[in-house]
């Protein structure tokens, strides 16, 4: 192997299509999946790669010191690409101190993991760290969050997020490590744990159920599709330059409310049903605390200096992930019944 990479939070929503991305089109790399297979990871989002001969999953918590020095001293890793985290703002507000664990003390223990494994040796090695729009705070009606827009959290998620931004470009500057930065507006797409909006709003129309729409619905995020995403991935880890950061976006804002209605109208024609019967089910509810009016992503810098640009638009992406869920029914129970939580057992404890 030419290789070897260690991605966390592999069976993830973004992680999985990272991983089979790198395992699909690199074989050459070995790819260590390493995921403490919380509530959003789930194997069975990967089980057509899962025997490859490229590819290792190791269930192991980034909270674990200990266990992660033991993982890298046992592969020796050229580059970590680190997508484990907390992510699902609501449950930040809930329990703020799980998202300080895994968000930034998880990620110094990688850090601190690879510093000594590498040991000053940085030729071909690479720390990518993945991060959120979120951490630049909210936008007005006009303007986009640059590279150099100042760090603004609002939330507990967000407040982590910059935080273990900080620390990995300190870790940068300090001991002169190898890291690069991402920072991505929301995803969506196949595999999605349904608890955001997209996947949510999805298992409802088909279950129909109500569609919580927070406050007036006029709050304006940028969207992307999450195989893009792994795309985008793809390119940073291999030709960005190391203590950049690149911002990913999809050069696609859309207001809460016209999102839903657009996911209501293809809905309906794919489940053939009656023309605005799914939009009957939107429910306008309390909004969230601190919540961000806009989000808007200018992804200039990796379109001209990686050549990235989104290969879906929006209308095209979210009738493909709407299929994937009506095609993938039985992952879909699994996930709302958490059957999937047994399914490490099933393949790798049996």
């Amino acid at each position: 192997m030419s290789q070897t990479i260690i991605i966390t939070g592999g069976a993830g929503f973004i992680g999985s299509h990272v991983v089979r991305r790198f395992v699909t089109h690199y074989p050459n790399y070995r790819i260590i999946n390493l995921d403490a297979l919380t509530y959003a990871g789930n194997l069975e989002n990967l089980h057509d790669i899962e025997d490859r001969s490229n590819y290792i999953f190791e269930k192991a918590n980034i909270l674990n010191a200990e266990a992660i020095d033991k993982l890298f001293a046992s592969y020796h890793p050229d580059g970590i690409i680190h997508l484990a985290a907390e992510s699902h703002v609501d449950r930040s507000i809930l329990s703020p101190l799980d998202f300080v664990y895994t968000n930034v003390i998880g990620t110094v223990n990688l850090l601190n993991a690879a510093k000594k494994l590498w040991n000053g040796q940085h030729s071909n090695k690479r720390f990518y760290h993945i991060s959120t729009d979120e951490v630049y705070g909210a936008l007005g009606e006009s303007g986009f969050f640059t590279e150099q827009t100042r760090y603004d959290p609002h939330s507990p998620y967000s407040a982590s997020k910059a935080a273990s931004d900080h620390f990995v470009r300190a870790y940068g500057d300090t001991y002169q490590m190898p890291v690069i930065i991402s920072n991505c507006s929301n995803n969506y797409g196949p595999n999605h744990f349904p608890e955001k909006l997209i996947p949510l709003f999805i298992n409802n129309i088909i279950e129909k159920k109500p569609l919580p729409v927070y406050g007036d619905g006029l709050y304006t995020r940028d969207w992307l599709f999450v195989k893009d995403h792994a795309a985008a991935i793809d390119l940073v880890f291999h030709k960005g330059k190391d203590h950049e950061t690149y911002n990913i976006g999809g050069f696609n804002e859309w207001k809460n409310i016209d999102l839903v209605k657009l996911l209501c109208k293809l809905a309906d024609e794919k489940l053939n049903r009656p023309k605005g019967e799914s939009e009957k089910l939107i429910t306008y509810v309390k909004d969230r605390p601190g919540h961000d009016r806009r989000y808007a992503i200018d992804a200039s810098k990796i379109s001209k200096e990686l050549g990235w640009k989104p290969s879906v638009t929006f209308e095209e992406g979210l009738s493909q992930t709407i299929d994937w869920y009506l095609q993938n029914t039985e992952w879909l129970r699994h996930v709302t019944s958490g059957e999937y939580q047994q399914y490490y057992k099933k393949q790798y404890q049996s």
